[in-house]
Order: C-alpha cells, then structure tokens, then sequence
C-alpha cells in the first residue's frame, strides 16, 4: 500500500500551510530520510524528510494552501501498482523503486559539494543527526539532493566509504560535542586545528572555525540574491510570511487599543561597557549589540513591572510567570519574531549568544518551533537603518513592544556649558486595555535608568 505523504503539523497553532517546493519531481524516487519537500507554515519554514523509499506521487501543486494533515501525495513501494495519471512521469524519472547505495555514491562522487552565501554546508536535519550518530564528517559527504544539499543516503554512503573514514580519521581526535557542532555547522574537521589536551579538537576550535569566512568562490558559480526588488506594474502574491503579517498586524490594530510613547536615553556609559564587553570577549567571537543591552534592560524592567508582561483576554488580564523576550529578524520574507526565553535570567553574554544564533537561524531558514514559541514581550529594532523614531505594531496577545532607535550625538547642559552625548530614543508600544499610560511610563523610564547606568545589567 502507498504511503501517504502529509502536509506536516509543526506547533499547536499551525492552521493551514503549503508545499513551497517539491524536492522529488513527479514521478521521481526518493529514498527514505532524504528531503522530499518544503514546507511553508504562517510562522516558519522547513524542509520535511521522507518516510518511506519509492516513487514519489504529488498529490498537490507548489502554492496550494491546504491543512495540516491532509494528504498531498503519496510514496509506491518498489512492484506496487502506480496510478495511469503517474506512470508517464515515472517512465520518465526512470525504473520505480529505492536508489541503489552504488548510484548513489556514484551521483555524490560527481556532485560538490553545496554550501551556502556564508559558506555553511547545505545538508538536511536528518542527515547532520545521522552524520553525528556515526562519526561522520559531513564535509566528505558529497550531496545528491537539491542543489547539491547532502541528504541522509548521502551520509551513510560516505560511513561506507574509506576515503571518507580515513579523512575523518586524519582531522584528528575529537571530542564527541565537537563532532556533533561541526556536522551542524559544516565545519570539515581536518581543517581544524586542535587546542585540547594533545592537539583534541574542543567544540571551541570548532566555533571559531565556523566564524572564519569562506573562501571566495568563482564569479560564476555565485547564485543571484534571493531578494529581488519590486518593479512597477508587479504583483506579489499574498501568500505565507507576508500573508500571516498582514493578517495578525491588521488584526492586532483593529483587536486592541494600541498607543506609543517615546523616551531618550544617555546611551555614553552603554557606548563604553559594550565595547570593553567586545574587548573582554573577542577570543570567543561573542559580539553583544545595543539591541542586546536592551534586550536585557527590557526584561529586567518586566519583572519589576509585571502588567506590561501580560496577556489580555475578554475576561481578565493574564500576568506571565515567565519572560521570554521576541526579537524581530528582517528576512527576505517579511518579519520573523525568535524568542529568547528567561532573557531576565540570562547574563548579557549568554543572552548575545543566543540572540546572535536565533538571528543566523531566522536568516538561513532554520529556526525550530521551540524558537519561535511563548513570546511574552517583543523588542524590534530600526537603528540600524538611521530611524529616530516609528510606531511598533503589538504581537498579539501581548501587552507591549519596544522599539529602538538609532544612536545620535546630542547636546546636554551641564549649567552653562553645552556637553556633548550619546543619546537613543526608545519607543514604546502598549494595550491601553492592560495598563494605561503612567505604568507604562514607569517600566519605559526603568529601562532607561538601566542603560543609563549598565553595570546593572551585569549583576
């Protein structure tokens, strides 16, 4: 009998989706664990694995919404009769059935291997936990999916493979979370130098071989940017990201009374402690940004101020128990909102990491749902691009968002004498139905009083 194959239910609050691209043509064969197609949600989008071997039938077209659970094609078996409508395309494909491991050595040993604008190997989820599970480093694996994207048949090849092993073999000794980091990241272990104990190669060695850039790569193998200006006269199809946006923006406006108010900081001592913070963590490539400062000041706010970390509903005012902050991420897509949870417990430089990660992921299309789920709090940024002051938009059902501002030199008085500052406006957005205006001045102003005084963020 076929299998089935589901348009798949990521998140409890997932409620309708689409096939974004088939990996596997029509007609094609795929072998199990290998990546069969993507999967755009409201929220995120991933590659989903096959969980059968055979030949592939799609059952709906790239773009069609449909829900979570219902069949969008299904996967024959290897003799199991295939639909007239199927047997065209599969005549073309070539024989049904599961791919041989030699053919799919041979295709590997022809293909390089794909990487991505970061230099970062292009390989499936399931392939990188297979790839740790055997020791493998998947930078000798070479990829037969997608664009070249190493799958799991890929993987298992290459654990057959001597070359592959002694390769592994000649990186030199490991620590097993080393070997687990660098099949996430793609870092070919034999060109990571070991500073453990008798030249081991420690998950650090492996960080900072992941933050060195790649090496240039030939003009025309160079892929055009995927984000595309608009020209006149275009129409852009409402869909996925941009549809869940205008949708829940529209929506948050219209559910809940929303007002702003702006504030300046000093930002002179926080222009100084970030960058001995910098300085004190250049060996380890951790880099907090202002955002992160606020990030932090925001969350300590939140707990002396608990009416801006609620949820409000029809019949009362929910208080969170936790703070888990959203960070707003542009992508090419629209607005993605990862969370870093427990940000008011987090010391600063944890809380760079993860933000640093969270952004990388957002950008590369690899955020998991536990990223993205139980935001109590938003902080969404537009200093970067010279903006002085705007209006966030609540991320419904919370209770507030702040926005932060480029930094800009200012002139205080300090009697009669002008002094020059740093100085950042801060914009705060929140339901006027939890709490009014003086409460929200309060938390706002103790966000203030902490980046002016940011040794406080430390402790």
């Amino acid at each position: 009998m076929a299998t089935e194959i589901y348009l798949l239910k990521v998140g409890m609050t997932m409620t309708e989706g689409m096939v974004e691209e088939w990996y596997v043509p029509d007609g094609g064969t795929v072998v199990k664990g290998a990546l069969l197609y993507r999967l755009e949600t409201e929220k995120i989008n991933l590659d989903v694995d096959a969980d059968a071997s055979g030949t592939v039938k799609h059952g709906v077209a790239v773009g069609v919404t449909m829900q979570p659970g219902d069949v969008i094609g299904h996967i024959f078996a290897p003799g199991e009769a295939i639909p007239a409508a199927a047997a065209a395309a599969a005549a073309a494909a070539g024989p049904a059935g599961v791919v041989a491991p030699a053919a799919i050595a041979a295709a590997a040993a022809a293909a390089p291997t794909a990487r991505s604008a970061g230099g970062r190997i292009l390989s499936s989820p399931a392939a990188r936990r297979l790839a740790a599970e055997l020791g493998v480093d998947i930078a000798h694996a070479r990829g037969t999916g997608p664009d070249g994207r190493i799958v799991e048949a890929d993987v298992r090849a290459a654990a057959a493979t001597p070359h592959a092993a002694a390769a592994t073999a000649a990186a030199g000794p490991a620590s097993p979370l080393a070997k687990r980091m660098a099949a996430e990241l793609g870092v070919d272990l034999a060109r990571v130098s070991g500073t453990g104990p008798g030249g081991r190669i420690t998950k650090e060695d492996v960080e900072r071989a992941a933050a060195q850039p790649a090496a240039a790569k030939p003009a025309a193998a160079a892929k055009p940017a995927s984000h595309v200006p608009a020209s006149a006269g275009e129409r852009i199809p409402l869909k996925g990201i941009r549809k869940t946006i205008a949708t829940r923006m529209f929506d948050s406006l219209r559910g809940s009374a929303q007002l702003t108010m702006d504030m300046d900081v000093n930002m002179d001592d926080a222009v100084r402690l970030r960058a001995q913070l910098i300085e004190e963590w250049e060996a380890d490539k951790v880099r907090p940004t202002y955002t992160d400062l606020v990030i932090k000041a925001a969350a300590k706010a939140l707990k002396v101020h608990p009416l801006m970390n609620s949820a409000f509903s029809d019949t009362d005012i929910v208080l969170l128990p936790e703070i888990h902050v959203g960070m707003a991420v542009a992508i090419d897509a629209g607005l993605v909102v990862p969370v870093i949870r427990h940000a008011n417990g987090l010391p600063v430089r944890e809380l760079a990491i993860e933000s640093a990660r969270l952004a990388s992921a957002a950008r590369n299309g690899t955020l998991g749902l536990d990223d993205m789920a139980g935001g109590t709090f938003t902080v969404t940024a537009l200093g970067m691009f010279g903006v002085d002051s705007f209006t966030p938009i609540l991320n419904a059902p919370q209770s507030g968002i702040l926005g932060v501002n480029r930094i800009r030199d200012d002139v205080a008085w300090e009697g009669d004498r002008p002094v020059k500052r740093k100085v950042m406006r801060l914009s705060l957005t929140w339901d006027h139905r939890a709490l009014d205006g003086a409460p929200a001045a309060l938390f706002l102003g103790t966000v203030r009083d902490l980046l002016e005084a940011p040794f406080r963020l430390l402790v």
